[in-house]
């Protein structure tokens, strides 16, 4: 039986060569195709795939977010996030948001297969690249996550998101099922922690640190 596999990015040349090389691979199936995160979801829900291939950056609801919503509704979903950054930010974002596994968009077709086959199977899988980025971080201290945005909670950081992405305060609470003023509570919350003035600052932060991109 093949592996049934989603691909999501909002670059449909980058989709279609995926497709492209995985046609030849005999175990694995490319089942269905989506441009940002609410599409995945939604295809996820349809078509049940055994793995998802996700960009991170993405626009409407980027990688992290549909990784950590996936993991809540499909938890038995392997999900692999494939970007062209290897950041720390993004790394420890979407690996923290449940992401089975993580390749850099420059890997091979043997890479490819191999992760795809290596998280269905139940392990995790890290190109090198990541690998040497993850070992560094944990064994040099100074190279730790210092950064102030790991001091928000899981809560705080999907409120960020959402700010980043130009949402209001009222569409933030209507997402996420909260007030108005929960809302505003965690934005002074999270404006605090990160040493920051207003929404332009938090739209700023998060380009710089590459949690979301410009459209």
């Amino acid at each position: 039986m093949k592996i049934k596999v989603i691909i999501t990015d909002d670059h449909q040349l980058f989709r279609e060569g995926l497709v492209n090389l995985l046609f030849s691979a005999p175990d694995i199936e490319v089942i269905a195709q989506a441009e940002n995160g609410e599409e995945a979801i939604e295809k996820a829900k349809h078509f049940k795939p055994d793995v998802m291939l996700l960009d991170i950056a993405m626009p409407k609801m980027n990688g992290i977010e549909a990784t950590r919503e996936l993991k809540k509704i499909m938890p038995e979903i392997k999900i692999v996030a494939v970007s062209m950054h290897s950041d720390k930010q993004y790394v420890k974002g979407i690996l923290e948001a449940g992401a089975d596994g993580y390749l850099l968009k420059n890997c091979t077709y043997r890479q490819l297969t191999d992760a795809i086959q290596c998280v269905y199977s139940g392990k995790k899988f890290l190109s090198e690249d990541i690998t040497e980025l993850v070992i560094s971080g944990y064994l040099d201290p100074s190279k730790a996550e210092s950064d102030s945005y790991s001091q928000l909670s899981e809560r705080e950081k999907e409120v960020f998101l959402l700010f980043a992405e130009g949402k209001t305060t009222r569409e933030i609470g209507e997402k996420l099922f909260i007030s108005v003023k929960t809302v505003g509570t965690h934005k002074q919350n999270i404006l605090e922690k990160l040493e920051l003035k207003n929404n332009a600052d938090i739209v700023k932060y998060s380009l710089k640190k590459g949690l979301t991109q410009l459209d």
